[in-house]
């Protein structure tokens, strides 16, 4: 291949990039697009390792197949997996892009149906197609097998509208028992159930990330000038690779993701994708906001090279605040207040740095060293007219480039100094970072949480249950106003829950193996069933920040209703313990009632108060 023709081929494959960013799209044809561009243009498809393609396979190989119901929401790769089944088991690619509603196979002794958006058939043809598909499941018709992928909503809707017999009714059941209680499969029934949605961001984005950095479409770049005059995209790539001992951009970033999925905030393929290649190709200045070859000179040329940095992209910052609010993997990863949360140790350290003797190692290492998005020229300008105080009452642009240090010091502040200089207080989640390693990963592990955290949480979940700023730990305190479990303030000491395993008591941190997520676990005897409280980031930021004593208002009421709907169902649970137990009712003659008593160390205890009537 000659030069020429290798650096057009690159700048082809920056063009075809382009079309997983944020750019005015069919998306209900996504994928028919995407595979039309590929073949058109002769570039090699993005390719990576999904999480349930070889599972699919087998089931369709084997002797006795069991109808397929992919299910998710939009972008979650519904049509991708249907199409790739299609032609590994031998269908024709050509028949497959007619784009007809309704493929069939031949599949051994069995026929394969596939319906790859069952939103696109009519009502007539759902109504058909459903009791046909249901004939399959229940094993009334032993000739057909179906892939079918649906949205979530959809899909039951579908089965609803076509309550026609009673194996339909029989299999709607089936198919939202499968959805509530996250199952692949029920004995009894030829049918299995993936719902998309559940696959980790932060195990498919790796494979996205690799797929795209390492795609053949990069090699005409080693021979493009605008490599060696600074081109961002050229920047932004060799940023997200990393080197062989140090990935802390990519790192952190799927921390993100692992954080957002923990914090039941699902982000799909589709979305990965478009952040990647945002991250990648972002400039404000830039026609749709990407950046193809033929603009990079002009931007190199005009100093705005800094401003297509991939520490602002992977936030949409290069997109108008409309558009990036409209944008799902956007809207979710600036929940983390990243860029706009920091400490005065990171901001002495980016202002003040390159005059301040105690603090000018740490501006070397974080800020001079890296010149193209740190200690740029604009930057330097910038910080030293506010350091002057030249800044005639507008200081935005200085304030916007200290947003951009910040949320660059998140994706490249080494490990070794995360702690010492906080890391996880340039977000909004001050605990994500334990959250994260000593809780998720350890659970991960099938290892015990540390008591230690266990221990605050309780006193967190104390001080919301009584509403008195206890310092109790060891025991969960259950109290009421009486009849109101609810109330903000509760003063009537109902029992408390030893937080140690003691006669079938304890409070725990346990893995949810449905969910694969962490959950608060309260025992209050062998007899009765725990109570779980999904112990998300938030609950888990919230409880931590109400055990210290702060709450900023960044936290919602939410957070705090959750809270007592988890109080109201330990109590109902205790109100269970206690009429298996049989405790005697009081006298007629007398009403004995415990209230709670906060000493000067803050520890609750019961008082008892005699009633007499």
């Amino acid at each position: 291949m000659s030069l020429k023709s290798s650096l057009c081929q690159t700048s082809e494959w920056i063009r075809f990039l382009r079309r997983y960013g944020p750019i005015p799209r069919n998306d209900n044809m996504y994928d028919e697009v995407i595979q039309r561009a590929l073949r058109r243009n002769k570039i090699q498809p993005i390719a990576f390792e999904t999480e349930y393609l070889n599972e699919l396979l087998d089931n369709f190989r084997a002797a006795e197949p069991k109808s397929v119901i992919l299910t998710g929401i939009a972008g979650d790769g519904k049509t991708y997996y249907c199409r790739k089944i299609w032609k590994k088991l031998g269908g024709n690619p050509e028949n497959w892009n007619r784009n007809d509603k309704v493929h069939s196979l031949e599949l051994g002794n069995k026929q394969l149906v596939v319906i790859k958006d069952l939103s696109e058939l009519n009502p007539e043809e759902k109504l058909t197609i459903i009791s046909h598909v249901a004939a399959a499941i229940t094993g009334q018709d032993p000739t057909k097998v179906y892939l079918i992928a649906a949205n979530d909503g959809q899909l039951i809707e579908a089965w609803t509208e076509a309550k026609e017999n009673a194996g339909v009714v029989d299999v709607q059941q089936v198919i939202e028992d499968m959805l509530v209680e996250e199952m692949h499969e029920k004995e009894g029934f030829s049918v299995k159930l993936y719902n998309l949605s559940r696959q980790s961001a932060a195990v498919i984005f790796p494979r996205i990330l690799d797929a795209v950095l390492k795609h053949p479409g990069w090699k005409g770049c080693a021979h493009c000038e605008q490599q060696n005059l600074g081109c961002p995209i050229w920047e932004n790539k060799l940023r997200l690779e990393g080197t062989e001992s140090e990935h802390t951009t990519k790192e952190r970033l799927t921390e993100l993701l692992e954080l957002c999925e923990l914090n039941e905030m699902h982000l799909p393929v589709r979305q990965l994708l478009l952040l990647v290649a945002n991250a990648l190709l972002g400039h404000p200045d830039a026609k749709d906001k990407l950046l193809s070859c033929q603009q990079v000179p002009k931007i190199v040329e005009k100093g705005k090279a800094s401003i297509a940095s991939l520490y602002r992209n992977i936030f949409g910052e290069n997109l108008s605040e409309r558009r990036r609010e409209s944008i799902s993997v956007f809207k979710v990863l600036r929940k983390f207040g990243i860029g706009s949360e920091t400490s005065n140790q990171i901001d002495n350290i980016l202002i003040f740095g390159v005059d301040d003797p105690e603090l000018q190692v740490h501006y070397e290492q974080l800020v001079l060293c890296d010149p193209y998005y740190g200690a740029d020229r604009n930057y330097q300008i910038q910080q030293r007219a506010y350091l002057e105080g030249e800044y005639a009452g507008n200081r935005a642009d200085f304030l916007n480039a200290l947003q951009s240090q910040r949320q660059r010091l998140f994706f490249t502040l080494p490990s070794d100094q995360a702690t010492e200089l906080k890391l996880w207080s340039l977000t909004i989640f001050q605990y994500a970072g334990e959250y994260l390693s000593n809780v998720y990963k350890v659970l991960s592990k099938e290892h015990k949480v540390s008591q230690s955290i266990i221990f605050r949480l309780v006193r967190g979940l104390n001080r919301i249950f009584t509403g008195f700023l206890v310092n109790n730990q060891d025991q969960l305190i259950l109290a009421t106003s009486g009849s109101y479990s609810q109330a903000k303030i509760s003063r009537i000491y109902e029992e408390v829950i030893s937080v140690l395993k003691k006669r079938g008591e304890s409070v725990s941190i346990e893995m949810d193996k449905n969910r694969r997520k962490p959950s608060l676990v309260v025992r209050l005897s062998r007899e009765v069933k725990p109570v779980y409280f999904n112990l998300t980031l938030t609950r888990y930021e919230y409880l931590s920040r109400v055990a210290d004593g702060v709450l900023p208002s960044s936290f919602s009421q939410e957070c705090y209703e959750d809270v007592l709907a988890f109080k109201s169902q330990v109590l109902k649970r205790l109100a269970c313990r206690k009429q298996l137990e049989g405790e005697d009712e009081d006298s007629e003659e007398s009403m004995s009632i415990r209230l709670l008593d906060v000493n000067n160390e803050g520890i609750a205890s019961p008082r008892p108060l005699e009633i007499y009537i």
